[in-house]
């Protein structure tokens, strides 16, 4: 039987040791987005990086569904291993993986019959929305292998093998970054050849997350066309609300970046930058989701509520102490980090917003990763798609028009954070009444009887 590891010990050392050991995978993967973007700006045409800013907010919503996908993977593998079925948890995994894989089919579909219409909803038109379609086009038909390249990474954290899943990020960032230089510029694709490097990446995660979740924790079951059936309720309960909820920041993002768009070329290169440029400085931030989930899901599934309270705190003081430390370093580098870009004018007022006071408000996008990730865990996640969508529609449109009304695109920036930190109030509030008021949870999947949970428990994985 697999041992559920969160169970025992310091919730504040797991959180740390999950936090900073996912964050090193997703630093690997977003280091190299923010390489391809000084690439990309050493071939001087800002068309290009604004090109990438479109196309990545477009990427960004079929990774948001992806992410739905593995939340509900860890979710619900930590919750079976917190209760001690093991084998339950093996099929579930399974489970999630086929259904993000077809959906993973279906979605492109959809997209590349309407690629310009979308591409253009975001601002993008002209040489940036054809630049932005031949990058998009490259990579967009791997989403199924980003699908099951998450859930496997998903399944890792689940058993508290921080370290393998940050194995597969890192397999995936370091391959991205030893091709980058060669398809760029040795063999002379320019931007075709970033969008190819993170092709054959996504394939290496996904082959280096799945052979170490079957060998080291008998993690993945045969697949069975059973699985879908048994499973859809208890995957759906999870996995719609939170892509749902993970879908809303692309919404937001896409609403962001339009009315940037009317400032001109360069803040929307500057907004490009910053997109890269946060989840590199802010990993461990990005990664605290992931990493608390699993926590939460095994404590309670075996029914350790005071453990789930303590976890919610230690994740909020660990991200307030990180993110001033890292909010300090941005701030000293500010100028190393602008020049590195070559950032004059528009460009380099944006880069420096964010790498001063805007850099402190990252504190509330970290709640609202901690709260929705306690949401996902007890079984409410329809809590953490009310609170990203109302984040990005009521707490993003008005706030960056009046924004770029006072102050311009500066404004649009300074909007988009004072609502976030409306709302990470509301998402706080909101959690803490929830773990304060925990009952026993239900069986993972609802509609197993007893029995069939002993039959799950007698069965074999890999």
């Amino acid at each position: 039987m697999a041992e559920a590891v969160f169970l025992k010990g310091s919730l504040m050392r797991h959180v740390a040791v999950m936090s900073f050991t996912a964050s090193v995978g997703l630093m690997a993967i977003f280091a190299v987005d923010f390489v391809d973007m000084v690439f990309i700006s050493m071939l001087g045409n800002k068309a290009l990086a604004a090109a990438v800013g479109y196309a990545g907010t477009l990427l960004f919503f079929t990774n948001s569904i992806n992410i739905g996908f593995s939340i509900a993977a860890g979710s619900l593998v930590a919750r079976a291993l917190g209760a001690g079925e093991s084998a339950l948890a093996r099929e579930i995994a399974t489970a999630v993986a086929i259904l993000g894989a077809l959906i993973g089919v279906v979605v492109p579909i959809g997209i590349f019959t309407q690629m310009d219409f979308v591409l253009g909803l975001v601002g993008a038109s002209g040489e940036e929305l054809e630049l932005a379609r031949r990058y998009v086009s490259i990579i967009l038909p791997t989403m199924p292998v980003m699908a099951v390249a998450m859930t496997t990474m998903a399944v890792l954290r689940a058993y508290g093998d921080a370290r393998r899943s940050m194995f597969a990020t890192l397999a995936g960032g370091v391959t991205n970054a030893a091709l980058d230089p060669i398809l760029i510029f040795a063999v002379g694709l320019g931007l075709d050849g970033a969008a190819i490097a993170s092709v054959i990446a996504r394939i290496v995660m996904a082959g280096y997350g799945m052979k170490h979740s079957i060998h080291a924790h008998n993690g993945f079951a045969r697949p069975q066309i059973g699985f879908l059936t048994r499973y859809a309720g208890a995957i759906g309960g999870i996995a719609g609300p939170a892509v749902l909820t993970n879908v809303a920041t692309p919404v937001g993002n896409a609403i962001v970046m339009r009315e940037v768009s009317g400032f001109g070329t360069d803040a929307v290169a500057a907004i490009a930058v910053i997109g890269r440029l946060m989840p590199v400085a802010f990993s461990v931030v990005f990664a605290l989701s992931g990493a608390i989930g699993p926590i939460i899901g095994q404590n309670f599934g075996a029914g350790q509520f005071a453990r789930v309270r303590t976890a919610l705190l230690d994740g909020l003081k660990f991200l307030a102490i990180y993110t001033v430390m890292v909010a300090v370093l941005l701030f000293v580098l500010r100028a190393i980090i602008a020049d590195a870009f070559d950032a004059q004018g528009e460009m380099r007022r944006l880069i420096y917003l964010f790498c001063g006071p805007l850099a402190l408000m990252q504190f509330f996008n970290g709640v609202i990763f901690v709260c929705n990730a306690s949401f996902n865990n007890l079984g409410h996640p329809i809590y953490s798609s009310a609170i990203n969508w109302g984040r990005h529609t009521i707490g993003t449109l008005p706030f960056v028009l009046i924004g770029a009304a006072l102050a311009g695109a500066s404004g649009v920036l300074i909007g988009q954070a004072i609502g976030g930190a409306i709302f990470a109030t509301i998402a706080l509030v909101m959690a803490r009444r929830l773990v304060t008021n925990l009952n026993k949870p239900e069986l993972v999947d609802p509609f197993a009887s007893e029995t069939a949970l002993h039959q799950h428990s007698s069965r074999k994985g890999w």
